[in-house]
């Protein structure tokens, strides 16, 4: 099977595998080249898989969307990071999210303060008008 992995801004991996497993809301599933084809919701977790060579490479993968066609798996998320070491990918995973953590902070910070800033000009409209 070919397996692409998209995230937002490219696509992330194109890989040749022998066996996909992923987690949807109602738990993990393992797809093979002869199951049939199927599209599925994905939770924040684990995407793992199995290379022609038989090495198991884990993804960590935010919610998205998985779509199997024939011998194709397409998988969209907004995140992802692999590795074949699951300790040192929870380590990535969790730096990375407390920098998308502090990234989104600071812009839900300037969000409030551009509508802070709306607000009070809309009042003195308001007054002088």
């Amino acid at each position: 099977m070919e397996l692409t992995v998209l995230i937002p801004s490219m696509v992330y991996l194109e890989q040749q595998v022998r066996k996909v497993v992923a987690e949807a809301p109602d738990g993990s599933f393992c797809l093979l080249p002869q199951h049939i084809d199927c599209a599925a919701a994905l939770v924040p977790g684990l995407l793992g898989y199995q290379d022609l060579e038989g090495r198991e490479v884990f993804l960590a993968v935010d919610e998205g969307t998985l779509v199997k066609a024939g011998d194709r798996v397409w998988v969209s998320v907004r995140h992802a990071m692999g590795g074949t070491d699951l300790g040192r990918l929870r380590e990535t995973v969790q730096r990375e999210f407390e920098k998308v953590d502090e990234g989104e902070k600071a812009a839900r910070s300037a969000v409030t303060k551009i509508e802070a800033g709306f607000i009070r000009r809309f009042l003195e409209i308001e007054r002088n008008g």
